[in-house]
């Protein structure tokens, strides 16, 4: 299966969120998604415009679709759950005529087309599926723990993002699983991790992101995945700024789900870039590698146990055949 679709960047693409990028384009492209930039793209506003004006906030993301119709495009992905919000609430915004008229008096260009937003971790589970995911897997996560982390935006507010379960997600559960990962029960996964707080009230994300690092340490996760670049931020690279607020003393890895499968895929480091991570990966995979080896030990001694379940059944089928053999042959020569 093979599909061509409008792609959005970002503006964490091309800097904080460098990782992100490089294995969303890579791991799109094994599974046949063929991306087209759209040409001359803008920020679609993030946090800040939509706090200040909504009309401009709307008008930055119909500046955005405009450029889409310019280059034939209708239907748009992007990897970060607040862009995906914000162009959905412009096209839910510009529904109102009144709305959709201060918008074009910003933008000089009325929307002509219909369009399409959704998130590629929804085009790759919806449209894609588990099974083409699971079918380019090289090199299976076996004996990874690891525990998925959806964030506030991914699938909220529901009426909004209209994909998955807005307060009990499992989309990139599943994803993980088919990469051959253990997924464990995240009670946190959709609380909040202090989003940009970071730089207004110093103690917010400390306090919440902390949550997450304490809840995924006592479940015994090898790592944290995310698939918001603001989420990955808080928990990655203010991790140090988080231990010694709350004097803990975490370690764990947040990797993007995109790097997981690129890696799984068999993809190159450069695509996969797990060397952008503030906290390194190698911790998960020697966890990975020791769980792994213990849980093939297991499997040789369960599979041992049934073989040798089976010649004793072997064994007593025959004895019994035996025996009937042995009471049948005198009765056989009376007659």
């Amino acid at each position: 299966m093979s599909i061509t679709i409008g792609y959005y960047p970002g503006c964490s693409g091309l800097g904080t969120s460098m990782e992100y990028e490089s294995s969303t384009r890579a791991v799109c492209q094994a599974l046949g998604i063929m991306l087209r930039e759209i040409p001359d793209w803008n920020c679609c506003g993030s946090t800040p415009a939509h706090t200040v004006d909504h009309v401009l906030s709307s008008a930055l993301s119909a500046r955005v679709f405009a450029q889409a119709e310019t280059a034939g495009i209708r239907d748009v992905i992007s990897p970060c759950p607040s862009c995906v919000k914000n162009l959905r609430n412009c096209l839910n915004n510009i529904e109102d005529p009144l709305f959709c008229a201060r918008v074009e008096a910003l933008t000089e260009r009325p929307l002509r087309q219909t369009h399409s937003v959704k998130s590629v971790l929804q085009v790759i589970v919806d449209d894609i599926g588990l099974d083409a995911v699971g079918a380019l897997v090289r090199r299976p996560l076996k004996g990874l723990r690891v525990v998925p982390y959806y964030g506030c935006l991914l699938t909220r507010p529901g009426d909004v993002m209209q994909f998955d379960n807005p307060e009990n997600p499992t989309s990139m559960d599943g994803l993980l699983t088919a990469l051959g990962a253990e997924v464990l029960p995240f009670p946190l996964k959709t609380d909040c991790c202090g989003a940009s707080y970071a730089i207004p009230a110093r103690d917010v994300v400390p306090r919440l992101s902390g949550r997450l690092l304490d809840m995924a340490a006592q479940l015994g996760a090898a790592a944290i995945v995310v698939a918001c670049p603001l989420c990955q931020m808080n928990l990655d690279l203010r991790q140090d700024q988080i231990n010694a607020k709350n004097k803990t003393r975490h370690t764990i890895p947040v990797p993007y789900f995109t790097q997981l499968m690129a890696h799984a895929f068999g993809l190159s480091d450069a695509a996969i870039a797990f060397d952008k991570l503030a906290v390194n990966m190698r911790s998960a995979f020697d966890c990975m590698q020791r769980r792994a080896a213990v849980m093939a030990m297991h499997e040789r001694e369960e599979a041992a146990k049934k073989a040798k379940q089976a010649r004793a059944a072997e064994e007593k089928a025959a004895k019994k055949a035996k025996e009937a053999e042995a009471i049948a042959q005198p009765a056989g020569g009376e007659a």
